[in-house]
């Protein structure tokens, strides 16, 4: 079981959170799988998944998406995906 604290931030603000929780081991394999199920749990686009976010999530765990990291321009400044340990 894993979970997984998403903030969308605007400026200096919290505007919407989420904490994800899956009762499967982690898998490095779906981590777009679970960026994918989070960003419709708080009704936003998902952003394009590089290595670099991944490798980044592995080491630190925790990973920023900025507005640059998605397709469309998002509304806020930075998506912040962190892991919460049990």
């Amino acid at each position: 079981m894993f979970r997984i604290w998403a903030k969308v931030i605007a400026g200096e603000k919290i505007i919407k959170q989420v904490t994800y929780e899956n009762d499967e081991k982690f898998v490095y394999a779906d981590f777009w799988k679970y960026i994918s199920e989070i960003c419709d749990e708080l009704d936003i686009s998902t952003p394009i998944v590089l290595k670099t976010h991944i490798f980044g999530y592995a080491k630190f765990r925790t990973v920023k998406f900025l507005a640059r990291d998605f397709a469309e321009a998002p509304d806020f400044d930075k998506l912040v995906i962190e892991n919460i340990t049990i």
